[in-house]
């Protein structure tokens, strides 16, 4: 299952909800996931998620940005649980798709157990029936975005915990989850494993998932299988107006750990190749031998 990236309340409502919302048929399922405190809006906004075919409607609550901070919404927001709860309500009653809640464990260096345990306690009362804990705090003061995804210290008993205190919920763990054996032994504790920066710094790294996790028999596409459908995909967005550079930025990882990809990275790199807008650069300096298994 997909998860979008935060996107703003205000820009669904005000903005250009097309270029937020929009996705492609092969993406689902996938789940908006919101930053946004005012309660009416994400009310809103969950109506337009399904509507527009979104299957689940997330409210972020893990979020550390400062800018986030000053609209009062994202991590702080576990500060104030009876909102959080309000605005579960409030968007479960405006749609019919699973509302849910992504959050931290905890905020700055409080480790007490009872804030988090007590936060899930009164959001579900509200009627959210699925947790996506971040095994870290969230440091509010004195750390980037980037540096709250990995300074904080990862407690995943911390979820076990909760997932024993809350047997009839939904929990998944999300933090620090690179290998199978991780995810594997996580599975021992929890419903559920959210994987972030993994699945953009080795895409390919997923493509046994199906397999392993879920039992299915058919065999993945190899990369260069994959390679073939992007350059589909990028000629329909590129018939649409879309530049191919605003595409291939996200896809130079999917020859991760292949002997000889630095190539083909560069060249999905270069501004004059892809001035063009030639979907036939995909297929330039392509990797003849591939590995396709992920680091146990």
């Amino acid at each position: 299952m997909l998860y979008t990236e935060m996107i703003n309340v205000n820009a669904l409502l005000h903005g250009d909800a097309a270029r937020h919302l929009d996705f492609h048929a092969a993406e689902h399922p996938v789940a908006l996931q919101l930053g946004g405190s005012d309660v009416d809006m994400l009310a809103q906004c969950a109506k337009v998620a399904q509507d527009w075919g979104y299957v689940e409607v997330n409210l972020n609550c893990g979020c550390p940005s400062e800018r986030v901070q000053s609209g009062s919404f994202g991590a702080c927001l576990m500060n104030e649980p009876e909102l959080v709860a309000n605005s579960v309500k409030a968007m479960r009653d405006a749609c019919e798709i699973d509302v849910t809640v992504k959050h931290r464990i905890g905020l700055d260096k409080n480790e007490d157990y009872d804030f988090v345990r007590d936060f899930i306690g009164v959001v579900s009362e509200a009627g959210c029936q699925t947790f996506i804990v971040h095994a870290r705090n969230a440091w509010l003061k004195g750390l980037s975005p980037r540096e709250n995804r990995d300074i904080p210290p990862l407690r995943y008993e911390v979820v076990h915990q909760l997932k024993k205190d809350y047997p009839r919920l939904n929990i998944i763990i999300n933090g620090g989850l690179t290998t199978y054996a991780a995810i594997d032994e996580q599975l021992q504790h929890v419903d559920g494993v959210m994987v972030g920066r993994e699945a953009y710094y080795d895409p390919y790294g997923l493509s046994q998932i199906d397999a392993r996790v879920f039992g299915d028999e058919r065999t993945p596409l190899t990369r260069h299988e994959v390679l073939e459908q992007l350059m589909l995909y990028a000629q329909a967005e590129i018939d649409k107006g879309v530049p191919l550079r605003a595409m291939t930025r996200h896809w130079i990882n999917l020859f991760h750990g292949v002997a000889g990809a630095r190539t083909w990275r560069r060249n999905l790199s270069d501004v004059r190749l892809l001035r063009d807008n030639d979907v036939r650069l995909l297929m330039k300096d392509v990797p003849n031998t591939v590995s396709d298994e992920w680091v146990e």
